[in-house]
């Protein structure tokens, strides 16, 4: 990838059709997390500041399987918004031979509990104003 800033990253992420979560004052929220659902997993980016997010991919078996908090994860990452961004947009896409298929235990930083969760509002894709941090 050639270097980009964090807002080109989050403008790719919304031309993938990712969709986005604000949670708390919509304004201000205090999380963003972003969504990329596949057949049977989803990619999960959570932005929580200008020095920490979390990526990560998790099997989506069920229709009831909480991506926010999963029990099981096949990939995860955790950096800087940028190199976090950078992550989840060059993982393989799944089935093919670069994707990872590993079954890991998920950091606690894979995770937002439920009551951070509320307020939310979500953006589908295509639909998404330009997110801060």
């Amino acid at each position: 990838m050639k270097s980009l800033s964090v807002d080109q990253l989050l403008e790719e992420l919304r031309r993938r059709r990712w969709t986005l979560y604000f949670f708390g004052n919509p304004k201000a929220p205090h999380l963003i997390a972003a969504v990329f659902q596949w057949e049977v997993c989803a990619d999960v980016l959570i932005l929580r500041g200008e020095e920490d997010a979390t990526a990560y991919r998790v099997p989506t078996f069920r229709e009831d399987d909480d991506v926010f908090l999963p029990g099981i994860v096949s990939w995860q990452y955790h950096s800087d918004p940028e190199w976090t961004l950078r992550a989840v947009l060059t993982i393989g896409v799944p089935g093919q031979a670069d994707a990872p298929f590993a079954l890991l235990r998920p950091d606690s930083l894979s995770k937002i509990p439920i009551e951070l969760r509320r307020p939310v509002t979500i953006r589908p894709a295509g639909l998404v104003q330009r997110p801060t941090l």
